[in-house]
């Protein structure tokens, strides 16, 4: 019976009990790492004088039917080529996994065996493996809102740095722009190849840069056909297009009549009632905006009667001058860019 007591009394001392110089220490019992990158076990061990360490080896533990077992990562196929001890056979303990998998959160042990004893850790690590979660709010906002950015972990991590399609944001609050639009995600400064799942922020804006196309190169004789399409840049895409035009009466004041309505206003037989000021109107569900305008001018050739048309700023001068001719209005109007004949 005392033989049975003396060799439980030995084994109690091999599982760790932490005396007579012998233990294994662990830097930090609960490290917290992201999934693909690597994190390191620090840890140090220490044994009576005189002894010499043989073998040195790192344990997870496991509950199988109901039992805890220790299993050696040796023997664990998912740790190949993943698990690195860095340590020596003196007394720093410390292991490297890289690649991190969610499987590898757990408790880890670490053994060493001299000539005399098969030493254990009593005390364990527990590895968390997470993740990096970005969330943006609101998702959608109308240029000018206010914008938040957040980055998730299920524990404290470093500061974490930002990135709208591969370029960085300085600030993880703003006021949204047209040119905020786009894909967030976030990554541990310092560690910014591990990333999180992008995150989408739509900004939207009414229509801008409203412009106006025509069709027909040249001037336009009386009866022949010319469309003019009006194009836009608009979050929600310009989803209403309403035309204008403007005529000058003989005492000089001006009016502008709606004359068309969709994105293309035709006009397929050319003629002097169509002389005037065009321009057209694009509108979203966050606003609307009007373009420039283009002017339709009669005007004397050798040939007859043509009719062309000018791309002007919007000006009352150029409205008030239009009965003018080409020619006058052109001296009247410096602001005129070219003459764009259709």
């Amino acid at each position: 019976m005392k033989k049975m007591i003396t060799m439980l009394v030995l084994l109690i001392m091999k599982e760790g009990t932490e005396s007579s110089g012998w233990s294994v220490t662990f830097e930090n019992l609960n490290p917290c790492a992201l999934k693909g990158s690597s994190v390191e076990f620090r840890c140090s061990y220490n044994y009576r004088d005189g002894e010499t360490v043989k073998n040195t080896s790192w344990y997870k533990g496991d509950l199988k039917d109901g039992i805890w077992k220790r299993v050696d990562l040796s023997d664990l196929p998912s740790y190949e080529n993943r698990s690195e001890y860095v340590g020596d056979q003196q007394h720093d303990c410390s292991l490297v996994i890289h690649d991190l998998l969610y499987s590898d959160s757990g408790y880890y042990y670490f053994r060493f065996d001299t000539k005399t004893y098969g030493w254990r850790s009593r005390k364990s690590v527990y590895l968390s493996v997470t993740e990096l979660n970005a969330s943006v709010s609101p998702k959608r906002v109308r240029a000018g809102d206010n914008v938040t950015l957040e980055c998730r972990t299920s524990c404290h991590l470093s500061s974490t740095v930002w990135f709208r399609d591969g370029h960085p944001v300085a600030k993880p609050e703003f006021r949204a722009r047209v040119e905020d639009s786009g894909h967030y995600l976030c990554a541990l400064q310092g560690q910014e190849s591990e990333q999180s799942d992008p995150v989408a922020l739509d900004v939207q804006y009414p229509p801008l840069n409203v412009s106006i196309e025509v069709s027909h190169p040249g001037p336009l004789a009386e009866g022949s056909s010319v469309n003019l399409t009006c194009s836009s840049v608009a979050n929600p895409a310009a989803d209403s297009y309403t035309w204008y035009m403007s005529n000058v009466s003989s005492s000089g004041s001006s009016s502008m009549l709606q004359v068309g309505s969709g994105q293309v206003l035709s006009l397929p037989s050319v003629e002097a009632s169509h002389a005037g000021l065009y321009l057209c109107q694009a509108r979203n569900s966050v606003g609307e905006n009007n373009s420039t305008e283009w002017l339709m001018t009669l005007y004397q050739t050798d040939r007859g009667r043509d009719l062309t048309l000018l791309w002007m700023k919007r000006s009352t001068a150029m409205i008030m001058k239009t009965s003018a001719g080409a020619k006058s209005v052109k001296k009247q109007n410096r602001v005129t860019q070219k003459e764009m004949s259709v």
